[in-house]
């Protein structure tokens, strides 16, 4: 096939056609997969659920607070993620972060 005789237009049209024939095909590949995964299990007597898990794993629970404000005891923070904006000022402030220690 001979691209460069081709106008955008018709590029475009092959370009839209090629993304729906592939997104087919991977389908198509993601089910036979699939099928051979499951005849595998099947053959040595493995439920095909004990096999790929669940995926899910068990909540543990909340983190317990590392980090509380003096003065506003609703203000606490875990030591996770991003540093609130009050333990942010408090630090810039030239304070120890020891001292929000819980």
């Amino acid at each position: 096939m001979d691209l460069s005789n081709m106008s955008v237009g018709d590029l475009r049209n092959l370009q839209d056609q090629i993304k729906q024939e592939m997104k087919k095909r991977e389908h198509q590949e993601v089910a036979k997969a699939r099928e051979q995964i499951l005849a595998i299990a099947q053959s040595v007597g493995v439920p095909l659920k004990d096999l790929i898990g669940t995926g899910i794993r068990a909540k543990t629970g909340t983190v317990a607070v590392r980090y509380r404000h003096p003065d506003n005891a609703a203000q606490q923070w875990t030591g996770r993620g991003r540093q609130p904006k009050w333990v942010k000022e408090w630090v810039e402030g030239g304070k120890s972060i020891d001292k929000l220690r819980v």
